[in-house]
């Protein structure tokens, strides 16, 4: 019995037939209440097989008391996997459809729904003792570049070490599908996404990258080894994500593309489609973001770092000259003088302190302090003005030559490609 699945899986075996055994990547899709899941399927199928057999478990999920309009779609979902599974048979790229179609509705939603399927992409590998397979994150509603599982199998491949990967996206913001102010919300909330990584990169936090739950992939032994998906209805990639990212060596693939979709949902609290739905219903012209002031009171406090190391003692009022007195009231509230000794009193070194220090003061604690400055000192701006000034702060050359919102989230979607040693910083 595999510990993992034996402790942390919802599910007993869902997919009877015997994996390939070259089986080394399995793509898991959420499914519920979908229109368009043919167009995902079509995209996959239509990719460059990979040096492996590729699996598609799509999990179509509804709760127990989902409206007869979702429990319509979805039945007809299922049988569209059905359908389209056998028009499509192939021995190296094989799809399965699991029906969930009565979960509890506390617990129903996006987070169960990929647990359920990745857990059983775990249980796939494990039947060929393959503990390094690959499971990919995808979205029914989302498409991909032709090489996208050619590229991704070849990534993990490239990188040994990495335990998981972000892979690069780009949201449609042009088109007929959609009305032109629904496609300036999506350049909008893009923008926004971009302009936050960006920022947390420049003020020299190690642990910036992406986590957008259709561009996603983890290694199998990785998944277990950090206690596997969450079951949250929205934000499980964020909090997903950042378990894999601790445990090092995490990277980014940037050689394919994955292209989510732009539509607005009221299905989630927050998150793409929560952002543009509200954009749309409120008609607002604009979108807001966090002010670039509470990136650069980070950039001070992670300069600081060597000297937390070096002092005998971290004490607050000792540092009233060096950070601005919002960070310190953030800090208080969160115990940081305990909290430096013990990280010290257990570091064998600065190297060992920092890896420690990064472990508390992780992505959710930066987000917490964000928010805290906006709520108490510098409300959110306007995210195309917030995106220029960190341009300009940064000392991109071009800044001045941009034009235009498409121009500017096209300089962001290029700057996010460069490697570490390119990467934007604050100037001072």
């Amino acid at each position: 019995m595999n510990p993992y699945l034996h402790k942390y899986a919802k599910r007993l075996r869902l997919i009877r037939e015997r994996p390939h055994p070259d089986l080394g990547l399995v793509v898991v899709i959420p499914s519920a209440c979908e229109a368009h899941l043919d167009s995902a399927l079509n995209a996959l199928y239509s990719c460059e097989l990979p040096d492996c057999a590729v699996e598609i478990i799509i999990v179509v999920n509804g709760a127990e008391n989902t409206g007869p309009e979702c429990s319509a779609r979805n039945k007809k979902s299922l049988e569209l996997c059905e359908r389209w599974k056998q028009q499509h048979d192939r021995p190296e790229f094989k799809v399965f459809a699991i029906a969930e179609l009565e979960l509890p509705p506390r617990r129903a939603g996006v987070g169960l729904a990929r647990k359920i399927g990745m857990d059983e992409a775990v249980r796939r590998f494990e039947d060929l003792n393959r503990h390094e397979g690959i499971i990919a994150c995808f979205d029914a509603d989302s498409t991909c570049a032709p090489n996208y599982l050619r590229a991704l199998h070849w990534h993990f491949h490239e990188h040994p070490k990495t335990p998981g990967c972000s892979i690069r996206f780009a949201h449609p913001t042009f088109g007929t599908e959609y009305s032109p102010h629904h496609y300036l919300g999506i350049s909008y909330y893009e923008l926004h996404l971009r302009y936050y990584n960006q920022a947390l990169r420049a003020c020299g936090f190690p642990h910036a990258y992406h986590t957008v739950g259709s561009s996603m992939a983890v290694r199998s032994s990785a998944y277990q080894k950090q206690g596997g998906m969450n079951t949250r209805k929205a934000g499980e990639d964020f909090y997903f994500l950042h378990k894999i990212i601790a445990l090092g060596h995490f990277t980014e693939l940037n050689d394919t593309l994955i292209i989510p979709s732009a539509r607005s949902s009221d299905r989630v609290p927050f998150g793409t489609g929560r952002s543009i739905g509200d954009f749309i219903k409120k008609g607002q012209s604009s979108f807001f973001t966090y002010n670039l002031q509470a990136f650069k009171y980070l950039h001070l406090f992670f300069k600081q770092l060597p000297e937390f190391y070096i002092l005998e003692e971290a004490k607050l009022e000792k540092l009233g000259g060096v950070l601005p007195y919002i960070l310190l009231d953030f800090l208080s509230a969160y115990f940081f003088e305990e909290r430096i000794a013990e990280i010290k009193a257990n570091s064998r070194g600065f190297h060992s302190f920092e890896k420690r220090f990064y472990r508390w003061f992780n992505a959710f604690m930066v987000l917490k302090f964000v928010h805290f400055v906006r709520d108490n000192a510098h409300p959110n701006t306007r995210v195309e003005l917030a995106a220029l000034d960190f341009l300009r702060q940064t000392g991109y050359p071009d800044t001045d030559k941009i034009r235009s919102l498409s121009e500017l989230l096209s300089t962001l979607r290029m700057i996010d490609q460069w490697p570490a040693e390119r990467q934007l910083r604050f100037v001072h």
